[in-house]
């Protein structure tokens, strides 16, 4: 029963990114509102989904202040990768190689947060069947949302849609990976707390580094500023949901 019921989380996981980046594909032509709410998206599962559940995993081991301290690590982590390694700039006249290698980067970050939340998945089932389940859910609240943001990373950096939709394959690939890894491993709860930590600080630094001031770019600030409120809101009563 519990092997079935992981399928049928495997299979929703990968359907629900898919979804999310066909709904980005399909309304690429209003970029800039969808990557305000990709900004409150992201900044929103930095907040209230990674970071709790980094330092309810983590607190074995660590305290709050060591967890804190790994977000703040990432975020700088990302900022050098960012700023000093790719050569990020806003200005779509720059070099065009230099966007589109920030936007892989972006993407597969994104793509490695999907790969963990299948570890996380898959873990979770190892402890009990609700366990399992209560994780699932809380995955799926995001899941739509990381497809969107995982095509606009590419788009917002002068990728194609051929480029974008091979990225979205891998981001809705990545979680099955995860669950189809967690029959081979385990790992302690308070590492995969670290990671999570680690990733946190990577997402904080791409909703308000990045996308946002990306969204608001030649474009109307209310517009943009309300879709980032609006991403920020569903995310937050997803995941509280999620957690009932």
């Amino acid at each position: 029963m519990m092997f079935f019921m992981l399928i049928l989380i495997t299979i929703a996981t990968f359907l629900a990114t898919l979804l999310g980046g066909l709904f980005a594909l399909k309304f690429k032509d209003r970029l800039h509102l969808i990557l305000g709410f990709s900004a409150g998206a992201v900044i929103a599962v930095a907040f209230f989904d990674l970071i709790p559940e980094a330092i309810n995993l983590g607190s074995a081991k660590y305290n709050v202040s060591t967890i804190t301290a790994v977000i703040a690590l990432g975020f700088v982590i990302y900022m050098i990768l960012d700023r000093l390694i790719f050569l990020h700039s806003h200005s779509h006249e720059e070099c065009v190689d230099c966007l589109q290698t920030q936007g892989k980067l972006g993407a597969g970050t994104l793509s490695v947060h999907s790969f963990l939340d299948g570890i996380a998945i898959g873990l979770a089932f190892q402890v009990s069947s609700a366990v399992g389940i209560i994780v699932a859910v809380a995955v799926l609240t995001h899941d739509f949302s990381d497809g969107i943001n995982t095509v606009n990373m590419i788009f917002k950096n002068n990728g194609n849609i051929k480029q974008a939709f091979k990225w979205l394959v891998l981001d809705a690939v990545a979680p099955v990976l995860g669950i189809t890894a967690t029959i081979f491993f385990t790992l302690p709860a308070s590492s995969l707390g670290v990671i999570l930590a680690l990733f946190a600080g990577f997402f904080l630094y791409i909703g308000a580094s990045d996308l946002l001031p990306e969204s608001q770019h030649a474009h109307p600030t209310f517009w943009t500023t309300f879709m980032t409120v609006l991403g920020i809101l569903v995310l937050f009563v997803a995941i509280k949901l999620a957690g009932l």
